[in-house]
């Protein structure tokens, strides 16, 4: 559709500049904008403000950024968008040199363009910064853009103040609306974050349940959604504590949208173990970009699960090819040293015997085995490692088979007693009904009702 319009708009532009007058052309030059200027004075600088529209579809591009890919929206300009205008309005300025009693019904006039100049003006200093923090320009040459960007929009900006009286002043109010319920979104947003960071639940607490996290774990995986991409959430022990089972296999699942146009696949799930392997606990950040699209449920979980076995066979073999299997057995040993099965020397220096080690207090690990005890430990320690790797992604598929839950954390944020009037309806009633009509995990992922279970908590602000 918007191609179609284009595509009108400019034929439309160059059947008038042929039917009426083809001298508009000369308008490219510069000269006669300097001459413009110098005949028309205060008018011709007040006459900016009317003319805003004509590059007001430059501005629009910048949204598509985030539907599109630099290179489209720069193709689509260039090609398209950029003639189309430029043909467009000579047109009508061909059209008004021959009907030049028209001009009250000129298009241009309907478009008071007040929050257009603002954009200009906004995009400019961002633009500073970017150049400053990001691409580290040097500090003259950020000084030149800014100042000559701002001579041309201040202009514009000036020119238009006469228009908010006739009608400029309702984008102004639309925009201020607009912030208005994005700063209440991010306010909420923020201090939800907060309370999940702050209230992340120890490791320390974790180990201390012990494999079974002190519940029964019933069959069946559990995919816990939270917004923290470490840690664990708090969600996670406000449902075990009032629950009196969990699932044999926990994964906490992140979504994070990255602001790119797409994650490839191979890069869509990071995963890690949390724990020791038989609490049989992972997290899984999911990745994507603003062009991907989420598939249906179960090829959510299809690919989750491959990256999930993935991980597991890929830690299997680094732990079986790994040069420090030896170390790891002698650093296992030590731990039972300290535990117990201690001995005195009579010099005061603790020595604990093993087959293959001697462990002194004094003296540093020495290994006294021969290189044919060494290669049977490592062969020793693959055929341990492959068979804990079938055994585990045995029972993972086990509970897979088993039924699988997603579990969503469902905080919702009150304002206290003691907050003022506005903030209690910002919070409780506007930021709540923005929270009500977004779009959560479960539509995101199409997942099915008898599979959804939502654990929620109460937080105030």
């Amino acid at each position: 559709i918007v191609l179609v319009w284009f595509l009108v708009i400019g034929g439309i532009g160059i059947y008038n500049i042929w039917k009426y007058d083809s001298s508009v052309l000369k308008a490219f030059s510069p000269v006669y904008i300097y001459r413009y200027f110098r005949r028309g004075g205060k008018d011709g600088w007040t006459s900016l403000g009317g003319i805003m529209l004509s590059i007001t579809g430059t501005e629009a591009l910048f949204a598509d950024l985030s539907h599109f890919p630099v290179a489209a929206v720069q193709l689509a300009f260039t090609v398209v968008v950029f003639p189309c205008l430029l043909l467009a309005y000579s047109g009508q300025a061909a059209y008004l040199m021959s009907n030049r009693d028209h001009v009250v019904d000129a298009f241009y006039r309907s478009i008071p363009g007040t929050a257009v100049v603002i954009v200009m003006l906004v995009t400019t200093l961002l633009m500073t910064l970017i150049m400053i923090l990001v691409w580290r320009c040097h500090w003259i040459l950020v000084l030149l853009f800014t100042g000559l960007s701002l001579v041309v929009e201040c202009t514009y900006f000036s020119a238009v103040l006469f228009k908010v009286d006739q009608g400029g002043w309702v984008p102004l109010v639309i925009a201020a609306a607009f912030l208005l319920i994005m700063y209440v979104w991010h306010y909420g947003t923020l201090k939800r974050y907060e309370f999940e960071m702050h209230s992340k639940v120890s490791m320390a607490w974790i180990l201390g349940l012990g494999p079974s996290l002190g519940l029964v774990r019933v069959p069946g995986i559990g995919l816990v959604y939270t917004e923290l991409a470490s840690g664990v959430p708090h969600i996670f022990s406000h449902f075990i504590t009032n629950l009196p089972a969990i699932h044999s296999v926990v994964v906490f699942v992140c979504v994070k949208y990255l602001p790119v146009y797409t994650v490839p696949e191979e890069e869509r799930f990071l995963v890690k173990r949390i724990g020791p392997k038989n609490f049989h606990m992972f997290r899984c950040v999911a990745r994507y970009g603003y062009k991907d699209l989420h598939k249906k449920d179960d090829e959510f979980e299809k690919k989750l699960f491959d990256s999930l076995f993935l991980f597991v066979r890929l830690e299997s073999m680094m732990e079986g090819c790994s040069d420090s299997d030896e170390y790891s057995l002698y650093g296992q040993q030590t731990e039972r040293s300290r535990e117990g099965l201690l001995n005195n020397n009579g010099n005061g220096n603790t020595i604990t015997s093993y087959a293959d080690t001697t462990i002194s207090s004094v003296d540093s690990i020495v290994p006294v085995k021969s290189p044919m005890q060494g290669s049977m430990t490592v062969r020793s320690s693959e055929h341990v490692s492959n068979q804990t790797e079938t055994d585990e992604l045995e029972f993972l598929n086990s509970c897979r088979d088993s039924g699988v839950v997603h579990i969503l954390g469902n905080t919702v944020v009150r304002a206290r007693r003691e907050s003022r009037f506005y903030k209690k309806i910002a919070i409780d009633y506007v930021y709540a009904f923005l929270r009500k009509i977004c779009r959560e995990h479960s539509v995101i992922f199409n997942v099915p009702h008898e599979s959804l279970l939502n654990v929620g908590q109460v937080f105030y602000v």
